[in-house]
């Protein structure tokens, strides 16, 4: 719930601007018909994907955050020295150490504030906002960037056909400001790392060298499974706090890693997809850039409208999930 300021106001979060970026290097499924054993029809039928976009070889995670960035500043009409807070959200960091979100804020020119990365995978970004959301109610900060940004082009194995042709790398931000009128509603975070070994990577670095398994490997089926249950769960748990029903919902903008998870949610809610903003086909699993990367598109094309409720979730390994409700 929202705190309250000095002088006796509630103290709420917005969002006054979105951007996103995708790389220029496109690899359509035609394309990676000549790379692994796979097909055009079996890539579409069970991810929704038609093409996704992938860094250039110099290009990092930073990178890509800065346009999103730039772009998410220019629509929200603030300069830098406004930004008090930058938060990254990525599975795919520039180094070890510094934190991609110091590296962004060098770039971008931020002198104020804190700067630090959060790492739930493909919920990320919600898990970033909602902590972006706690700040500025605890009134530690007054104009948070937060960015969802991966290459995860680099943890692909091309001899695994299942999990190469799903990804893709780019990046998405929003600037979320103090408002004086109810912007973030209210969220739901939730983890079960039992569930850790179903979605993940398991490389790490020891003595300067890669130890383990460092490319991304999924069970498919349960990742559906789980990720459809834990999905409309906490969507029904963040309708039911603020006394709302999914028909209440103008706009559900899920984590875009697979059409078919996102068509069983919307069918297990009870919500028609033509309420569900869809742009997987363009750009594949960007884990947590893909909810800022969908979120964007739906606002600049006019889709997304003042007033309007709409709800953002996600589901990724860990297993993490989440959702926030927000009033546009």
């Amino acid at each position: 719930m929202p705190t309250k300021n000095k002088g006796g106001f509630l103290i709420y979060s917005k969002i006054i601007g979105t951007g996103s970026y995708l790389p220029t290097k496109v690899l359509t499924n035609f394309d990676l018909e000549k790379l692994v054993d796979t097909s055009h029809d079996w890539i579409v039928t069970r991810s929704g994907i038609v093409e996704r976009h992938f860094a250039a070889e110099n290009e990092q995670a930073s990178d890509m955050a800065v346009h999103a960035s730039q772009r998410a500043l220019a629509a929200a009409g603030i300069g830098v020295d406004e930004i008090d807070l930058v938060i990254v959200a990525t599975t795919t960091p520039d180094h070890i150490l510094p934190s991609t979100a110091c590296i962004l804020q060098d770039k971008l020119g931020i002198k104020n504030g804190a700067a630090f990365d959060v790492q739930a995978v493909c919920s990320g970004f919600i898990y970033a906002l909602n902590t972006a959301d706690l700040f500025i109610r605890g009134g530690q900060a007054r104009n948070a960037l937060v960015v969802g940004t991966e290459a995860l082009s680099r943890l692909l194995n091309w001899e695994d056909r299942t999990t190469c042709v799903l990804f893709g790398d780019g990046a998405g931000a929003v600037v979320l400001q103090r408002s004086d009128v109810p912007g973030i509603l209210s969220a739901k975070l939730h983890a079960d790392g039992s569930h850790r070994n179903i979605l993940s990577a398991d490389g790490g670095i020891r003595d300067g060298a890669i130890f383990g398994n460092p490319y991304i490997k999924m069970d498919g089926q349960a990742v559906f499974k789980f990720a459809v249950k834990v999905l409309s769960e906490v969507v029904e748990e963040v309708l039911a706090e603020n006394k709302m029903k999914c028909t209440d919902i103008d706009w559900l903008v899920p984590h875009q890693a697979n059409i078919r998870i996102m068509e069983a949610t919307a069918k297990k809610l009870g919500l028609s997809m033509d309420k569900v903003v869809v742009t997987v086909a363009h750009h594949g699993n960007t884990s947590a850039a893909s909810i800022p990367l969908a979120l964007d598109t739906a606002v600049r094309d006019g889709r997304i409208q003042s007033g309007q409720h709409v709800l953002l979730e996600a589901v990724g390994g860990g297993f993490t999930w989440g959702a926030v409700l927000l009033r546009w």
